[in-house]
């Protein structure tokens, strides 16, 4: 009689061991398993189903792991070790990020190539970005808006980012836009801010020597200018007094052309090109009328075609403080003028008269250097 032996869980007779031979069970269900279909993880046999469920092979380093032990995401299957070696997780998505992979935002967070654009491109937004405004200031109701120009140094997104940490540490006061009449620049743009505002609280001084030392230039370009928007409601409260008020302002620009060219800093030729001039009548509501008439559409010494606002394109742009807070002191003093006196005074308001008026320290200095200033002159510093 044969003798009984045990073999793969079961009794089977000597002549029977090699049919035993071919049984297995599996470890996780204990059903039988065809050797060949049999899958094995340390040492133990598992059927199709128990070794897909209860273990995963690493998309990396092709070993075999418990479920338990698995990282990663549904499409990408990691060992620990793995993924401690050659992944980690975007700071902004979650989503996971091979190490040869993923950039480091201004604050050294690791983010994914999606989540690095999505902040790049919010911060140099496109030309026709225009996000509500913030009004800041109360101590006047004149709020100005600056569009500076600067090139040369790129349409850089860290650079943008450097001026807007610089300008935005409290409030947003700025946004930077991409510009196509630049070569390798980019648009600082102001919220809407009171002339006291942009002297005592917008940190202009810094903002401008940053752009210098990142290699821009404003005035020593072809391409740069800087235009000032003022809202029409400064001029009055109903559209009869703002047009009447706005005619008065162009009347002023005609009369006082040659003085406004010297102090804007650009040539005959850039004047033509970026801010035509409508042409000088006898009276502000001719010129105002000429204005309408002339087709010049935004391209004009000062742009009529917003809604909101009226733009002042007439000067050259500029990275120097004095010169930038001169030409906003030199907004002001027009639109204010304009406002508070009659036709009949404007057209008998010398040059000379207008400018003895002012009393602003730093467009003092600067119509010095112009010389503009009661044949007062003073060495120039140099622009930028």
């Amino acid at each position: 009689m044969a003798e009984n032996i045990y073999k793969n869980g079961c009794y089977c007779e000597e002549e029977n061991i090699e049919s035993a031979n071919e049984i297995l069970h599996c470890t996780n269900c204990g059903i039988n398993i065809d050797p060949e279909e049999t899958e094995y993880f340390d040492d133990l046999p598992y059927c199709p189903d128990c070794i897909n469920e209860r273990t995963f092979i690493c998309d990396e380093c092709g070993r075999r792991f418990l479920i338990n032990q698995r990282f990663g995401n549904d499409s990408l299957y990691l060992c620990e070790r793995c993924f401690d070696n050659y992944y980690t997780i975007c700071s902004e998505c979650g989503c996971l990020i091979n190490n040869d992979s993923f950039y480091y935002d201004e604050e050294d967070r690791a983010l994914c190539q999606n989540c690095y654009n999505h902040i790049r491109y919010d911060t140099i937004h496109d030309y026709s970005y225009k996000p509500e405004p913030i009004f800041y200031g109360d101590d006047d109701n004149m709020y100005i808006g600056v569009e500076l120009e600067i090139d040369g140094g790129g349409k850089d997104y860290d650079n943008a980012e450097k001026i807007l940490d610089i300008a935005n540490k409290v409030n947003e006061l700025i946004y930077i836009k991409s510009d196509g009449s630049l070569d390798e620049g980019m648009e600082i743009v102001t919220h809407p801010m009171t002339l006291k505002y942009h002297i005592e609280e917008m940190p202009w001084n810094m903002v401008l020597k940053e752009a210098v030392a990142l290699g821009y230039l404003s005035h020593k370009t072809s391409t740069c200018g800087l235009h000032c928007h003022v809202s029409r409601l400064y001029f009055g409260s109903t559209y009869k007094e703002q047009e009447k008020n706005i005619g008065k302002l162009l009347f002023m620009v005609e009369k006082y052309w040659d003085e406004l060219l010297r102090f804007s800093r650009r040539t005959r030729y850039q004047m033509d090109r970026w801010a035509t001039r409508y042409g000088f009548k006898e009276k502000p509501h001719q010129v105002l009328d000429n204005a309408k008439k002339s087709g010049l559409g935004r391209y004009a010494c000062v742009n009529l075609t917003n809604l909101s606002t009226i733009e002042f394109r007439m000067w050259r742009g500029t990275l120097k403080y004095n010169t930038l807070i001169a030409t906003l002191q030199l907004v002001k003093t027009l639109c204010k003028v304009a406002v508070s006196m009659s036709e009949e005074d404007l057209e008998d308001l010398s040059w000379t008269r207008f400018v003895e008026k002012i009393n602003y320290p730093e467009l003092i200095k600067y119509l010095k250097e112009r010389r503009l200033y009661i044949n007062d002159e003073v060495a120039a510093e140099e622009e930028y």
